[in-house]
C-alpha cells in the first residue's frame, strides 16, 4: 500500500551539507502541539507515493539532489523501506524525520541520517541547545545537533548593522 505525500521539495537546510527532496508524507500519528504542519495529520491530504511516481521525482531532479528526505511515514514501515531501498539504487542518502522517539530498526538500518524527538514548542527545534530533538548520523551515531545551532556571534548576510564603523 502506497502512502500520501504533499507535492515534494528541494530543501536545504534540514540536512546540514545535502540537498534533499523531501517528501511530506500524511497521514502523522503524533500530532504534536505547535506542530506547524497539521495539514500532515490527514492520511487523505496529498496523492498517493507510489514507487513509479517517486521514481519519477528522483529522475527528475538527479544530479541535483543528494538526498532523500521523508517528514514521516515510519508508520507505514514496508512502504517506507521501499521508497528508501529506490533512493539508495540511485546513489542517494535516506533522511527521516520522526516525532517518535525511537525508529523499528528495519527503517533506521537504510538511513544515512535520523531526526527523532516530538515537538515541544518550550524546548524548540534542532537550532535550540535545548531541543529534545536529536538528528543522527546513522553510520556512527553521532548526534549532530550542532550542524543546526548558529552562533550568536554571526553576521546576518544584511549584516552591515552588526559591524563596526
Amino acid at each position: 500500500m502506497d502512502f500520501n505525500c504533499l507535492h515534494p521539495t528541494i530543501v536545504f537546510q534540514e540536512v546540514p551539507q545535502e540537498i534533499s527532496l523531501c517528501f511530506s508524507i500524511t497521514g502523522c500519528r503524533v500530532g504534536c502541539k505547535g506542530c506547524h504542519s497539521t495539514e500532515l495529520w490527514d492520511p487523505k491530504q496529498g496523492e498517493p507515493l507510489s514507487n513509479q511516481r517517486f521514481t519519477h521525482w528522483i529522475e527528475r531532479y538527479q544530479g541535483l539532489i543528494s538526498c532523500v528526505l521523508f517528514f514521516g511515514g515510519e508508520w507505514q514501515p514496508k512502504t517506507l523501506i521501499e521508497k528508501l531501498h529506490i533512493a539508495k539504487s540511485y546513489g542517494l542518502k535516506t533522511c527521516l524525520y520522526s516525532g517518535e522517539q525511537h525508529v523499528d530498526m528495519a527503517i533506521s538500518s537504510q538511513l544515512d541520517f535520523l531526526k527523532t524527538g516530538r515537538w515541544v514548542p518550550e524546548l524548540g527545534g534542532l537550532d535550540s541547545p535545548r531541543s529534545n530533538q536529536v538528528f543522527r548520523d546513522m553510520h556512527t551515531l553521532e548526534k549532530l545537533n550542532h550542524l543546526f545551532i548558529t552562533s550568536p556571534s554571526h553576521t546576518s548576510i544584511a549584516g552591515a548593522d552588526n559591524v563596526a564603523a
